[in-house]
């Protein structure tokens, strides 16, 4: 997995994962954070989310555009400045529940997602560039698998750090987190609110509230904002790590910017043959397809940042105990990231050394665990929504070798999925995810209850299998098959794909509350089924005008046999 791999790809990751890492911080807390400091109900709060995730993936369309004019890496340092500044905004504590501050609120997220425009898809294309060179073209899809492996390993630890931010600026004045709180808050401060229903919540937490309850929602609403703020300045000092890896590991990647050669050999990025009119009309029209069907997956897929959190707050216990509890500690979730690295490595070994040195690292990852189960309580109490998150891009860390290895043995065979059919697959997975949350809510009376963790732990796992399928292979697939003049553009068009679907989280949202939860998660399984019955649909189509059809299968088979034995990790 990591071997046959240009130097380039580790840097331009590690930077990626820089980036992604504060951008992560941000977005556990930001439906929460429009909900405390601003008192928004979920329907705006839901709409706020979505039209910036919209925007964030709508402006690498427009980055794409200025990039194929103007240069890839001048785009990517620059967005890293604009991005800069947005979080410094949002980092500086404004005053709660003000037009002004929501005026200011809302020029920092323009300025994060015109600075993610210019950053998120010219990065990838430099990426992909790298494998124009015939050296390590037959590792394009491997590589952005690694790629989205190191975005994760970002996003996996931003809920800790969010969540460490908040309770620093709580634990300062003697408060503790909990859900119920900021809501009941802010209506005392509308006028609306019940003094008694407040002190009774916050009793529960080990707070008193005293005999001025307006005067303690204030403070407690001012604290948890400024604890936000706090994690907001955490995605600051990450944009300046992303920045000095790709600017001290420039050497690695300057030929696909430059044009030069490296080691005597072509350079990746202008190697690519010139297509017929013709052909650049069937790729552009096929990635206009999977782009119609992307819109709906990202639909279905962000509202882990939505109405899954949302379940979270209100439908699941804040206390988990048994082995589930460690699930909440990110290091027991990287031991366990890690032994699954150490186990793959045990297998694929070709030495004794290499052997005795997995068993080592899987018998310390044991230890590990059991030491988390000994000293995290019994039962863990105050779980806060936004650490739900960190499932996610756990399971991708930790099952990107897992899908590597199993496509790699399909591609020896030559019975590897095409990127449009793996894409089909995705939807159909998470299709059955939200089948899972649909059994889970049956029980549920309204928008509360405390069902199990497990429903919403294993949705997340079943997201994660149909994300591994879709994304990474869907990036993939569109560096190999943009007409090279168009790679910015078609890159953006992906993403801009992707906005429109972060857009549409906000429906279900907007249907939160005002109809039965499993229900909602009915009408997400029609959307998902409706999508890959389209993809399956036209699937000849994509991949007669891809070249990815049956016929190029022994040629991805001897490609595959070739580098079988560079698989190891």
């Amino acid at each position: 997995m990591f071997n046959n791999q240009p130097k380039g790809l580790y840097v331009l990751a590690l930077a990626n994962t820089g980036e992604r890492f504060g951008y992560y911080t941000m977005l556990a807390i930001f439906l929460l954070f429009l909900q405390a400091k601003f008192g928004f109900d979920s329907t705006i709060s839901g709409q706020i989310y979505a039209i910036f995730l919209a925007l964030v993936y709508f402006m690498p369309l427009v980055g794409g555009w200025v990039a194929d004019k103007w240069s890839f890496s001048k785009c990517v340092v620059t967005g890293l400045a604009v991005m800069f500044v947005g979080y410094s905004v949002m980092a500086i504590p404004t005053e709660i529940r003000s037009t002004s501050s929501l005026m200011i609120l809302c020029a920092a997220l323009c300025m994060i997602a015109i600075g993610t425009g210019l950053f998120k898809g010219n990065l990838q294309v430099m990426v992909g560039d790298l494998y124009n060179d015939p050296r390590y073209s037959n590792q394009r899809d491997a590589a952005f698998s690694l790629f989205y492996m190191a975005i994760n390993i970002g996003s996996m630890f931003a809920p800790m750090a969010a969540t460490a931010m908040c309770n620093i600026a709580l634990n300062a004045k003697g408060l503790v987190y909990n859900a119920d709180l900021p809501a009941l808050c802010n209506a005392l401060l509308d006028g609306n609110g019940s003094a008694s229903q407040l002190a009774a919540k916050a009793a529960e937490s080990g707070m008193t509230v005293g005999t001025d309850a307006t005067a303690w929602a204030n403070d407690y609403i001012t604290t948890l904002s400024t604890g936000y703020s706090y994690a907001f300045a955490v995605a600051c000092g990450s944009l300046i790590v992303s920045f000095l890896i790709y600017f001290l590991g420039r050497s690695t990647y300057a030929h696909i910017i430059s044009g030069k050669k490296q080691d005597g050999k072509a350079s990746a990025s202008n190697d690519a043959p010139e297509l017929t009119p013709a052909q650049t009309k069937a790729r552009v029209v096929a990635l206009l397809l999977v782009f119609a069907v992307v819109i709906f997956f990202w639909m279905v897929f962000h509202q882990n940042g939505a109405t899954l959190t949302e379940f979270a707050k209100s439908c699941t216990s804040p206390e988990a105990g048994g082995w589930t509890r460690i699930g909440f500690n990110v290091w027991a979730l990287c031991s366990i990231a890690i032994g699954v690295y150490a186990l793959f490595s045990l297998f694929q070994s070709k030495t004794g050394k290499g052997r005795i040195i997995s068993v080592i690292i899987l018998a310390a990852v044991a230890g590990a665990l059991c030491y988390f189960y000994d000293a995290t309580p019994n039962p863990l109490t105050g779980i806060q929504p936004q650490e739900y998150q960190q499932f996610n891009p756990f399971y991708v860390v930790a099952l990107t070798p897992v899908s590597l290895a199993f496509f790699g043995w399909l591609a020896r065979r030559g019975k590897e999925p095409s990127a449009p059919r793996k894409i089909g697959y995705g939807m159909l997975m998470a299709a059955v995810a939200y089948a899972v949350m649909m059994v889970g809510s049956f029980s549920l009376s309204g928008t509360s209850g405390a069902v199990s963790h497990n429903w919403l732990i294993s949705t997340y796992l079943l997201l994660t299998f149909a994300e591994l399928l879709l994304s990474p292979m869907g990036i993939s697939f569109v560096s190999k098959v943009a007409p090279p003049k168009l790679k910015g553009s078609m890159m953006g068009g992906w993403f801009a794909a992707t906005a429109v679907g972060n857009y549409l989280v906000s429906i279900p949202m907007f249907l939160w509350g005002k109809i039965p939860v499993y229900m909602l998660w009915i009408i997400l399984i029609a959307i998902c089924l409706i999508s890959a019955t389209f993809i399956f649909s036209i699937m000849k189509k994509l991949e007669a005008a891809t070249g990815d059809d049956a016929s190029s299968s022994l040629e991805k088979a001897a490609e595959a046999e070739k580098t079988a034995a560079e698989a190891e990790i």
